[in-house]
């Protein structure tokens, strides 16, 4: 089951799980949001959030996910 998560929902360090089963980290800090993939050696910037799509909310971010 697949769970909507608005910017307002996220928390430091929260792991949500993404459409294919894996998680991902969340950081918050004083200049934004950043989501990192368990395989990535950086997070990625959230630059765009909560924009409403036919199917859930999508999050921009400046860089590719890599899963585990």
């Amino acid at each position: 089951m697949l769970v909507e998560f608005f910017s307002s929902d996220l928390t430091n360090d929260a792991t949500p799980a993404t459409a294919n089963g894996q998680t991902v980290s969340i950081g918050i800090s004083g200049s934004g949001a950043t989501v990192k993939g368990m395989a990535n050696a950086t997070a990625s910037n959230i630059t765009a959030a909560n924009i409403m799509a036919r199917n859930g909310v999508v999050h921009v971010i400046d860089k590719v996910l890599l899963p585990q």
